[in-house]
């Protein structure tokens, strides 16, 4: 399965819904849960660990600058940022690959055609009246 970013993960969400993912998420605090909370709270987790990533890679960059020296206090902050961006980045693994199953497995519905107007059930006939045993002249 391809890696897939939450930006992508983001128009795949639209297009099963066919709405934009900001008008899905206001919908979605005014339902009871389902699949599309679900796909919201997934992606938003994808995101924040895209988020994650930037942020311990930025450090560790700070860290490893060539005009910077390494010394003994430095090296636990690079083992703890590496630590850091390596769980940011088995997250968004588990979450990219989790989200782009769940969405793999649904496809969206078709709205129901319009079938030509149907006549509505005719009205039952009026009873007859009640004939008479004696004939009328």
């Amino acid at each position: 399965m391809p890696h897939l970013t939450s930006t992508e993960i983001a128009g795949r969400i639209e297009d099963l819904y066919g709405v934009p993912l900001a008008d899905l998420a206001a919908h979605a605090q005014d339902q009871p849960p389902g699949m599309l909370s679900a796909l919201l709270g997934m992606h938003d987790d994808l995101a924040l660990a895209e988020r994650s990533i930037d942020i311990h890679r930025d450090h560790l960059a700070r860290l490893v600058h060539p005009e910077r020296q390494i010394g003994r206090h430095e090296v636990s902050h690079l083992l703890d940022g590496s630590r850091r961006l390596a769980e940011a980045v088995a997250v968004r693994d588990v979450q990219a690959k989790s989200v782009a199953a769940v969405l793999q497995s649904l496809t969206r519905v078709p709205a129901p055609a319009q079938s030509p107007q149907t006549p509505s059930p005719s009205l039952p006939a009026p009873p007859l009246e009640a004939q008479s045993a004696a004939h009328s002249r």
